[in-house]
């Protein structure tokens, strides 16, 4: 008897040591805000409302599941459309880096210059960083979001290996990356990243898991089967189909 129950205090102390660990490991772990209250606050503005009609973030908000006092890095951030949702998803007490790298365009940083002097993005940081060295030093991530910009550093002179692999180490153990991007053709690949700015979903996959990555999710929330994925996506002739991917750094 005496001995069940010390094989009973041991184990429950080996339960105890993974409760502390996964607690101290998520202890940002707060419920999810609003999102949709978050989408109607009065100060987002114009275009960026005008913007929601054709994104459709609320069913990503819901998907990715940023939450306060989360650290966020949102990679090609461009004029920090999603950098900003994200800020207000993590708030109070998170950050959200937007990354963008030097050589972006004039036009790319005054935008995103701009949002960041806003009261809205008071948890929010410029990372300017290349692509293959993203991740602001010494700050374990919770988040990476990579929204529809992975496919353009296939032709930027990327080093794709290097990127997922920095991506993975910036991560907490149990941190997630979380990437939309256009459908290319089965067998197109990463070729026609410049031309149609697309990338086969098997592809981008097989790069990211090969980083450590293991797929978690899969949403298709943005999905259009009618797409014929033969057109350059910016200049879309019909709607176009987009995949979104949950991926974990393991435990």
């Amino acid at each position: 008897m005496i001995a069940t129950f010390a094989r009973a205090q041991i184990a429950a102390a080996a339960v105890a040591v993974v409760l502390t660990a996964f607690t101290a490991t998520h202890a940002h772990a707060q419920a999810a805000p609003d999102y949709a209250a978050l989408l109607a606050a009065p100060d987002r503005s114009d275009n960026d409302q005008q913007a929601d009609k054709r994104r459709d973030p609320l069913p990503f908000l819901k998907f990715a599941s940023p939450r306060p006092g989360m650290k966020v890095l949102d990679m090609g951030a461009g004029g920090g459309y999603s950098t900003e949702l994200m800020a207000r998803a993590v708030a109070p007490n998170g950050m959200v880096y937007g990354q963008n790298p030097a050589d972006a365009s004039d036009k790319m940083k005054a935008s995103f210059d701009a949002r960041l002097a806003t009261p809205a993005m008071k948890d929010a940081a410029a990372d300017v960083r290349p692509f293959d060295d993203p991740a602001p030093p010494g700050v374990p991530l919770d988040m990476i979001t990579f929204l529809f910009f992975y496919h353009d550093t296939t032709y930027m002179g990327v080093d794709r290996v290097a990127m997922d692999k920095a991506m993975f180490a910036a991560l907490k153990p149990g941190g997630v990356l979380v990437i939309a991007d256009h459908f290319a053709k089965d067998g197109d690949g990463t070729s026609v990243g410049k031309t149609l700015h697309r990338i086969e979903q098997s592809a981008l996959r097989k790069e990211i898991e090969a980083a450590g990555f293991r797929l978690v999710a899969e949403g298709d929330f943005w999905r259009h089967p009618e797409d014929t994925r033969d057109f350059v996506t910016f200049k879309p002739t019909m709607p176009v189909d987009n995949f979104v991917l949950k991926f974990q750094k393991p435990m």
